[in-house]
């Protein structure tokens, strides 16, 4: 069996749909027949894809059913004193989403921690032992971000041990009703959310955005926290391949301008470490993002301790903040060189296999694993 051939399936061109498209915006039909492709179907649609201004957006308080109570919620730990522990994950979208909440409830007087799963030990989102933790050290409420929405046992012992818990996250909701954790607050584009909503494709450092601004607000701190977490989102939100689209688009442009003139210490620092070209009249490239910024912090949450991208965000000391991006910069560097050398295990593996009689053609996957990593990396 040989393996099959690419097949190409080229859209039809709708001549009348993308001649009303161009007339409308001043593009060529042939860049307006793309636009098409990629379901921008109305000459209104593909106006406000050109320019995110011209949407008018719903009040967020109105899109997320649970978005009062948990400022609610927040507001009464703050004035209490209460300890407040916000638990992240080890991504690029967890860690910036952690930063960006650290940052606003620290402004706002919180008694605020945060705490990040091990990836090798724990995995992914909060878990009973964390939530035990918790206990021990009298936290009143936890707030999770970019995870939760599938952690019912974790969040029904938080339940049971009188914490509450406001889950903010972007990723699928359970389809068994019974499955959704008895959380005070849950704020996720995918649970009671219009799937037409402007919000419908934030990652869960937009999640973290809205309920940040919207906190702010209720403080009277706008002014001062704004533009700081629109760099967090747009870093975020970018280098976790959110789609560019709704709510997204719109804050995400406005944000490249600010970051290529960041006032957040730890941004300045990691974009100078980095390298990469910024103009304060356009802004940075999606890209300097993409294949700059992101695969350094990544690389943090991969092989390195979150709370080194955690302190480079939430900093305020110039520093601190070059050697921490000195870190990131390491990090990355032994990430790639890491990368490299399995690449070429994987290529030598696969020539002694040919040279044995395997055939590489009549298989449509290969999944090469190195037992001996394995066992390294996850123990028993």
């Amino acid at each position: 069996m040989s393996l099959p051939q690419q097949r190409w399936q080229i859209s039809a061109p709708q001549t009348d749909l993308s001649g009303a498209i161009a007339n409308a915006t001043g593009l060529s039909p042939i860049i307006a027949q793309v636009l098409l492709n990629r379901g921008i179907n109305t000459p209104e649609a593909a106006k406000i894809f050109l320019d995110p201004e011209l949407e008018d957006l719903p009040d967020p308080k109105q899109e997320f059913p649970d978005l009062i109570a948990s400022i609610d919620r927040i507001e009464q730990a703050i004035k209490n004193g209460d300890r407040i522990t916000i638990c992240g994950d080890y991504d690029v979208d967890g860690m910036t989403s952690t930063a960006l909440l650290i940052r606003t409830l620290r402004l706002l007087g919180a008694n605020v921690e945060y705490e990040i799963p091990s990836r090798m030990t724990e995995g992914y989102g909060i878990n009973p032992r964390i939530v035990r933790d918790c206990h021990e050290r009298d936290v009143k409420l936890i707030i999770t971000v970019d995870n939760g929405i599938t952690a019912y046992d974790a969040i029904a012992l938080a339940k049971s041990l009188n914490i509450s818990v406001i889950v903010t996250d972007h990723h699928e909701v359970p389809e068994d009703p019974n499955k959704i954790p008895p959380a005070t607050a849950i704020l996720n584009p995918k649970y009671q959310v219009d799937p037409n909503s402007p919000y419908a494709a934030i990652a869960g450092v937009g999640v973290a955005y809205v309920l940040a601004l919207e906190l702010s607000d209720r403080f009277g701190k706008r002014a001062e926290l704004e533009n700081p977490l629109l760099e967090l989102f747009t870093l975020g939100t970018i280098a976790d391949l959110a789609s560019l689209t709704g709510i997204n688009r719109r804050l995400v442009k406005k944000g490249l301008r600010l970051l290529s003139q960041s006032k957040v210490i730890g941004i300045i620092a990691l974009i100078n470490e980095t390298g990469i070209a910024k103009d304060k009249q356009t802004g940075l490239k999606p890209e300097a993002i993409g294949f700059g910024l992101g695969p350094r912090i990544n690389a943090i949450g991969r092989i390195g301790n979150p709370q080194t991208v955690i302190d480079l965000l939430t900093c305020d000391e110039m520093g601190q903040a070059i050697a921490l991006a000195q870190e990131c910069e390491a990090t990355n560097r032994k990430r790639q060189s890491l990368c490299q050398e399995i690449e070429e295990e994987a290529i030598a593996y696969m020539r002694k296999r040919k040279s044995e009689g395997f055939d590489i053609t009549q298989e449509r996957v290969l999944v090469i694993v190195d037992r001996e990593v394995q066992d390294t990396l996850y123990p028993e």
